[in-house]
């Protein structure tokens, strides 16, 4: 499931962070977070390979906060049942042990302030966000994913239509209604939870349908290609958008920085990162949250 190139006016700040530490419930009520100001940072982790709790090993110089505020869950899957025709939410080992140890995967960083949410990515089989066969058929699938939210206590589903293969055992090719109906059915499962839109496939140019527009539905999303800006063509406020995104020791510090520096420079309220591992990489960090924050990034095993 590693990646292959892998390759969404500003609000004012109270209400950024508001957006931030809503709707964890009674299991993930985070403590009070130390000061930051700026954009917020997030981090894919692959978790194939490694663990969620590096998310919680960076924090900002001269008591600044955490450095992240999202770690992301990379990945489970939208697979595809050939004997019942149907889409069902499916965890690979590695994520299910994720989830079946959220008790210290999940909740020390949450605890710290950091939300953690589920990104969900096309497996191959012809299943994706975009080719429901009805309207019940996404409704379906967004019970799925918002059971998964409650019972694991996590914070939101992060959307990536990438490798669905549409078209493969016999399903349809993307159509109109599909995501609109996922998404409208999950924001009103979890309405105070997060939703991120990883901006690529089908999924991501299909936001209105029958007078319905979800843009608003989306608390986040960003540009998916790393090393690279691109602003996404999705009609949120600045401070819900990150252009910049960068793969972390793939990406040049040079390149990252000057990212950083344009989404300060220009107003924009998130920046994404990827493939945290569990190597010290302040130094890297440092080269982003310098000019996020005026603040060197401290690793702390």
């Amino acid at each position: 499931m590693v990646k292959f190139g892998r390759v969404t006016a500003l609000l004012a700040a109270a209400t950024l962070m508001a957006g931030l530490t809503a709707g964890t419930g009674a299991a993930s009520t985070p403590a009070p977070r130390l000061a930051k100001t700026g954009p917020i940072s997030v981090a894919y982790i692959e978790v194939n390979n490694d663990s969620m709790v590096n998310v919680g090993k960076y924090t900002l110089a001269q008591g600044g906060g955490n450095v992240f505020d999202i770690g992301v869950i990379f990945a489970a899957n939208i697979n595809y049942d050939t004997a019942k025709k149907a889409a069902y939410l499916s965890f690979n080992p590695n994520v299910q042990g994720v989830l079946d140890n959220v008790s210290t995967q999940v909740r020390p960083l949450q605890a710290k302030g950091i939300k953690v949410m589920l990104s969900v990515l096309g497996n191959h089989q012809g299943a994706g966000f975009a080719n429901f066969p009805s309207k019940s058929a996404a409704e379906a699938f967004a019970k799925q994913l918002s059971d998964a939210v409650t019972k694991y206590g996590l914070d939101g589903i992060d959307f990536d239509d990438e490798y669905a293969d549409y078209g493969n055992n016999a399903t349809g090719q993307p159509n109109s209604s599909s995501f609109v109906y996922l998404v409208s059915a999950l924001r009103a499962a979890m309405p105070t939870k997060l939703i991120s839109l990883y901006n690529i496939g089908p999924a991501a140019s299909r936001l209105s349908y029958g007078g319905v527009d979800i843009t608003s539905k989306f608390n986040y999303a960003w540009n998916p290609y790393y090393g690279t800006w691109g602003v996404p063509s999705i009609a949120l406020p600045k401070s819900g958008l990150s252009p910049a995104a960068v793969q972390i020791g793939a990406t040049s510090t040079s390149t990252t920085a000057s990212l950083a520096q344009r989404t300060v420079s220009e107003g924009y309220g998130v920046f994404l990162t990827y493939n945290l591992g569990a190597a010290d990489s302040h130094t890297y960090i440092s080269s982003f949250t310098k000019a996020l924050y005026g603040k060197d990034a401290v690793y702390i095993p």
